[in-house]
């Protein structure tokens, strides 16, 4: 196995390709967890593995609940199932919380703080009361809780890693938060074991091949816990190595259908990247810098063949949206045939016209 066919089969599992979903639940229960700071660019990456999306099917699934977005795995937003989010949360949210204690520290917010901050939370989003970031700093402000400095954003995350709160209704426009009690009823707990397999399994099924750096990253465990989820369910998958690094994925899989000619305009943060620690079966190191700026943030990309060949911008206007791509090197005329239908598909998830 080469890394090109890694890649190439990366986009298989991960049902970038050949998907047979027709609903945002089941993409999302399928990746595990998908990563979602940028919220307009995150419901393109579920629709990307999904038949018939639109942009609004997806805004009601996360508005009703069935999906959540909140933090968890690692230190930034992911959308999760409402099925998932409570075992979830109990395997990976006391890292998070570990690795924020000492910015909290100095940005004054004390236990007391905390709590005192979780209480208002609880009285003013009870009754399924949705509020914005906005009208929360206005009710902490109200009884001395400076939500300056950044403190408004550690203060909501802490009520996430807490389970406390998650995403509300979208409202005029406005995201929100909602008290996970309310938004997810239901309570589905594993035993740590229990919850390090099922997160294991997701992951290589999901994201193989991929190795255990790779899961280790994406999961935000320790390595003694990433090795020994892995260790779980290794009697489930197959193994390729390539020199010094062992690549695991689902052991049904196969090579006979993958086409020849693929293109793929995928949203920023898109899980085809983001997941993996070595991203070099998809992205050349020379052009690492296009596709990743120094200072993390991952821009939206176009993937031929299963390799990033360029980027992607778009402006919107009412109904109307322009696409901008910019090629790393030259591409060929299938690949630009195929990248103007993904275009329309693009702006039919939007439900907008080309400019």
């Amino acid at each position: 196995m080469t890394l090109s066919e890694i890649s190439k089969l990366r986009l298989q599992s991960q049902k970038i390709e050949a998907t047979t979903f027709t609903n945002a639940k089941e993409v999302v229960t399928w990746m595990g967890a998908m990563q979602a700071q940028d919220y307009s660019m995150c419901k393109w990456a579920i629709g990307q593995r999904m038949s018939d999306a639109t942009e609004q099917v997806i805004e009601t699934a996360l508005n009703d609940g069935l999906i959540i977005r909140t933090h968890l795995l690692r230190p930034t937003w992911h959308i999760v199932s409402a099925n998932d989010i409570y075992w979830m949360l109990e395997l990976t949210a006391p890292r998070i919380k570990s690795s924020t204690k000492s910015r909290d520290k100095e940005l004054g917010l004390t236990p007391e703080v905390i709590n005192k901050s979780f209480g208002l939370l609880e009285n003013q989003l009870s009754n399924d009361i949705n509020l914005s970031r906005d009208q929360i700093a206005v009710i902490l402000n109200d009884v001395n809780i400076k939500t300056d400095e950044n403190r408004l954003s550690h203060i909501l995350m802490n009520a996430e890693l807490h389970g406390l709160i998650c995403s509300g209704r979208r409202t005029n426009g406005k995201l929100t938060y909602g008290l996970l009690s309310e938004r997810v009823p239901v309570r589905n707990s594993l035993t740590k074991d229990e919850s390090l397999a099922e997160l294991a399994k997701r992951y290589f099924v999901s994201h193989g091949p991929a190795t255990l750096q790779d899961f280790t990253w994406w999961s935000g465990l320790s390595v003694t816990d990433a090795t020994k989820a892995l260790n779980f369910v290794s009697s489930g998958l197959v193994s390729e190595t390539i020199g010094s690094m062992k690549y695991w994925l689902k052991d049904d899989y196969s090579t006979s259908s993958r086409e020849t000619n693929s293109v793929h305009l995928l949203p920023a943060f898109d899980e085809f990247l983001i997941s993996y620690r070595d991203r070099s079966a998809a992205l050349e190191l020379v052009h690492n810098r296009k596709a990743i700026s120094n200072n993390g943030i991952f821009y939206p990309i176009i993937v031929v063949n299963g390799q990033v060949a360029g980027i992607w911008k778009r402006t919107t206007r009412k109904d109307r949206v322009k696409i901008e791509n910019i090629f790393f090197a030259a591409i060929n005329r299938k690949a630009n045939i195929l990248i103007e239908k993904e275009i329309e598909i693009f702006q039919q998830f939007l439900n907008r016209h080309a400019k």
